[in-house]
């Protein structure tokens, strides 16, 4: 996909596992696209509550460190410009790729109609020979992906929704971040340092403290196939695409139907 002309969502959710995921991974994307206008959603499934190895901290620690990195991932978004945060309360740690997540997810998309969703990949098992994906990403990204399609869209699934009110919506496109076959680069170079100071919020967690250098070589890599100073790359799906002539059919991916 040629970066002449990104795409700029008017409505976009961020679903991810945990406090700080989208700090590392797609911040410059959403900080971007909200400067430019669009309202951002961030939907944090767990509060990040297994998240130290203190030794000295037992198990009353966890709902205390869940406020922490929520307070935490609250700075942060205000930094992004992110308009509002939903946290769903899921275990941190326990996550898996239920019906009753899915669900939930659902009823978000249903509720906020984004255009875009932004989420991780959920067929990434690991990352070079040093990384294991967390089990929780892949959990969220495969919740969010089946949300996304056919969940949202299908009318008569999780009909209960469609009683409270939730009338089905699709989603255009899908933005999934951490693929090996990106074919999306986003330049943010106006943003990787609103990104950086995103991530610096979280101090509960100690790898977030001096990232400004990893970060910068990171992005730089992401933008080096496009001739990019600073990029954040996705593999993108585009489920809905509507006809630049007006009163264009709209030619819909994926099965969904308008």
């Amino acid at each position: 996909m040629s970066n002449e002309k990104e795409y700029l969502p008017k409505i976009a959710m961020s679903i991810q596992a945990h406090p700080d995921d989208q700090d590392f991974t797609v911040a410059g994307t959403l900080a971007k696209w909200a400067k430019a206008g669009c309202k951002v959603i961030s939907v944090l499934i767990t509060s990040g509550d297994s998240g130290s190895n203190d030794v000295t901290k037992g198990a009353d620690y966890k709902p205390v460190l869940a406020k922490l990195r929520e307070a935490e991932q609250l700075a942060a978004n205000e930094v992004l410009g992110i308009a509002e945060t939903v946290f769903l309360h899921y275990p941190d740690g326990e996550l898996t790729a239920s019906l009753a997540l899915r669900k939930d997810l659902t009823r978000l998309i249903r509720m906020y109609k984004p255009d875009v969703v932004v989420s991780g990949d959920p067929s990434a098992w690991f990352y070079g020979n040093g990384y294991i994906n967390h089990p929780d990403h892949r959990a969220a990204a495969e919740a969010a992906t089946y949300a996304v399609f056919p969940s949202a869209g299908t009318r008569l699934m999780f009909t209960d929704l469609l009683e409270a009110g939730y009338e089905p919506h699709n989603v255009k496109r899908l933005y999934i971040h951490g693929s090996e076959k990106s074919d999306t680069w986003v330049d943010i170079g106006e943003t990787i340092d609103i990104k950086i100071e995103a991530l610096k919020k979280h101090v509960s967690q100690s790898d977030t403290h001096d990232v400004d250098d990893w970060m910068h070589e990171w992005a730089k890599e992401e933008g080096k196939e496009k001739g990019l100073d600073f990029a954040e790359a996705y593999k993108v799906m585009i489920l809905k695409k509507e006809d630049d002539i007006p009163g264009g059919k709209t030619t819909v991916k994926g099965g969904q139907k308008p």
